[in-house]
């Protein structure tokens, strides 16, 4: 809204410098001018779009809540609660590497929480299907030393199986 503002503001001024300007440096202007108002029009409509689209009824909300209320327990590993020595960040990183290296994964099962405490890797989130969860837990234990060493509590996705 503020572009179309500046340029009916603009606009007087544009005319006056325009009698004072060569013919051919004129075109340039008003070229110059109905781009900009082109591209303003193209933004206010892409704006529409997106807010309409945004309105639509039958799109629900997304709700983690009960995975919000498992990760309150004391007993439950997350994030914040991984250690800050070298050893278990260089093991989460290393697990993450294998993830993303991968690029037939789902973005699921890229993005999947791991969590390194004294040696052993919990893995947590969604991913698209059993088989890819089957897939993270071989790559997590490879990069770990071993199945012994992983917590898996991953959980298939009930979403479409697209990447």
């Amino acid at each position: 809204m503020l572009v179309g503002v500046v340029g009916l503001v603009l606009s007087p001024q544009i005319r006056l410098v325009t009698s004072a300007v060569p013919k051919n440096e004129v075109k340039g202007l008003k070229e110059m001018k109905a781009f900009t108002l082109s591209t303003t029009v193209m933004a206010v409509w892409l704006g529409s779009i997106g807010l309409l689209w945004a309105q639509q009824p039958g799109r629900q909300a997304p709700d983690n809540t009960k995975t919000n209320q498992r990760d309150r327990s004391q007993n439950e590993p997350t994030a914040d609660q991984q250690k800050e020595n070298q050893s278990d960040r260089e093991l989460a990183a290393k697990v993450r590497q294998a993830l993303v290296k991968d690029k037939s994964l789902s973005t699921y099962a890229h993005n999947v929480k791991i969590i390194a405490q004294d040696g052993t890797v919990t893995l947590k989130g969604p991913v698209r299907s059993e088989e890819e969860k089957r897939i993270v837990e071989e790559k997590a234990a490879d990069a770990a030393g071993g199945a012994d060493k992983i917590q898996s509590e991953l959980e298939v996705s009930s979403k479409a199986t697209t990447k």
